[in-house]
């Protein structure tokens, strides 16, 4: 992963976090399909370049993704969802900033570790989009959930994301 990769990876972090504390109404592609896309572009992002990950690397990439996804879960549980407007509208409070916190740190931890057991590329910028990827489609798994038990439907969309919205929408 590049500088300006990272810096992409900074100011994407940076514009959800700002989004989800401001509140914001909840459309099913930008809960599941994007975070969809960053994990399958984080996945792919490791076998580029000159290294190659190692058994070792793939042990601390896994385990840090499930740290990460852990939190998701936390995030999604903290996330204050209610209906605005007849659908969802979701904000997370500012308590939920101790949960990227800890994301953040975690996976600076895992640098750490990484390069301790000699995984350059578990160590490297690569696994990050992988690891917010698995961070964010954990928290959209939970929103889900709540939100299909409160009954309240995610906005709509227009083009092929409305069948997703659809689906989702349907009463259990």
């Amino acid at each position: 992963m590049s500088l300006l990769e990272v810096l992409a990876a900074i100011v994407i972090v940076a514009y959800v976090i700002a989004r989800q504390f401001l509140g914001e109404t909840l459309r099913a592609k930008r809960v599941i399909v994007l975070p969809a896309v960053l994990l399958v572009i984080g996945i792919s992002g490791l076998h580029h370049g000159a290294r190659h990950p190692t058994s070792t690397d793939y042990a601390c990439i896994a385990t840090g993704a499930a740290v990460a996804a852990a939190i998701g879960l936390a995030q999604g549980i903290v996330m204050r969802l209610e209906s605005r407007d007849d659908v969802l509208w979701g904000r997370m409070p500012k308590a939920g900033l101790w949960l990227w916190l800890g994301l953040v740190l975690s996976r600076l931890l895992f640098t750490v570790i990484a390069a301790g057991l000699d995984a350059k590329v578990a160590a490297s910028s690569a696994p990050i989009l992988l690891t917010l990827g698995a961070n964010r489609l954990a928290m959209a798994g939970v929103i889900v959930l709540r939100a299909q038990a409160m009954g309240i439907p995610f906005a709509p969309e227009s083009g092929a994301a409305s069948g997703l919205t659809s689906r989702l929408n349907r009463p259990s």
